[in-house]
């Protein structure tokens, strides 16, 4: 006697857009990378791809080259790195980030103190980040990555997270790898800011920063690995393609931030500091502590040009 399967309640395929159930593969490091441990300070995993505590290390202290080699394998083995209870001036923020290179102002942001420090503050400044995206990739160097602190924490709420664009691009499927390989894509400040700004102040803005294409698939340039490199806060259009074609593959590829399989989660203390490459994720800021202040300071570190 034959049985005959039930039914399946609905087709199991990949939708035409978006995200899609099922085992998503998790690749921390590329292939072949060999896991060493960490001597000089004790690293505590927060996800299975992205994010780590860091304990051990005092970044008001000048860091050793030693030191400093091994917390850059650690930002590049597990994305963005977190330190509690630093509680660092501007010029110690400053100093700790300068250790990967030039640092980068922004005048799109408010500052601090410090002119080469930004400040973050949601009761001063009307601009917010609670959408997936990747820092100032409108420039045509974005930034390498980024040092935030949070000064002040609201009581309830105002969580950070980051997503791994590299895990983000394995899990794509087959086709669309084929479709993106090669292709760029034009980022523009102006999705992120323009509604912040006068008009005579968007026209200068507008002169500073023209538009830049960059991949849409980015080449990690310490692993190698391949990184989704569009963000709904900056990306306009894949080049090349009719708008229907762009606009419905980069509704896919910004999704795939989405799928918490690729992120971690942060719960701010005051006095404690972020670490990320740029160059490898998305962060979204939580917007849900109103009436609440949140107030953070960032330093960014030049980066290169994507490849």
């Amino acid at each position: 006697m034959t049985t005959t399967a039930p039914p399946a309640l609905r087709d199991h395929r990949i939708p035409a857009d978006g995200l899609y159930e099922g085992p998503r593969e998790l690749r921390r490091v590329p292939d072949g990378w060999t896991d060493r441990p960490y001597e000089r300070f004790r690293l505590v995993p927060l996800g299975r791809v992205i994010g780590a505590e860091i304990h051990g290390v005092d970044l008001s202290r000048p860091l050793s080259p030693d030191l400093r080699a091994e917390l850059d394998r650690a930002l590049v083995e597990w994305k963005v790195l977190f330190f509690r209870d630093q509680h660092l001036t501007s010029l110690q923020q400053r100093a700790f980030a300068g250790h990967w290179g030039e640092l980068e102002t922004n005048p799109l942001l408010a500052t601090g103190d410090d002119p080469e420090v930004a400040r973050l503050d949601r009761s001063a400044v009307p601009t917010f980040e609670n959408i997936w995206h990747a820092d100032v990739t409108f420039r045509e160097r974005p930034a390498l990555g980024a040092v935030l602190q949070l000064r002040e924490v609201p009581p309830v709420g105002g969580d950070t997270l980051w997503a791994d664009m590299a895990a983000a691009y394995d899990n794509l499927p087959q086709e669309v790898k084929e479709r993106v390989e090669g292709a760029r894509a034009v980022h523009d400040f102006l999705p992120g800011f323009a509604r912040f700004f006068p008009p005579e102040r968007l026209a200068a803005h507008q002169e500073r920063f023209p538009p830049v294409e960059h991949p849409v698939v980015r080449r990690h340039p310490v692993t190698g690995r391949r990184t989704i490199f569009v963000n709904a806060s900056f990306t306009t259009r894949i080049t090349g393609c009719a708008r229907e074609e762009s606009d419905r593959l980069l509704r896919l590829l910004f999704q795939q931030a989405h799928a918490p399989e690729f992120q971690v989660r942060f719960s701010w203390r005051a006095g404690d500091v972020a670490f990320w490459d740029n160059r490898a994720t998305q962060h979204y800021a939580v917007n849900d502590y109103a009436p609440h202040r949140r107030v953070a300071e960032r330093v960014a570190i030049a980066g290169d040009r994507p490849r």
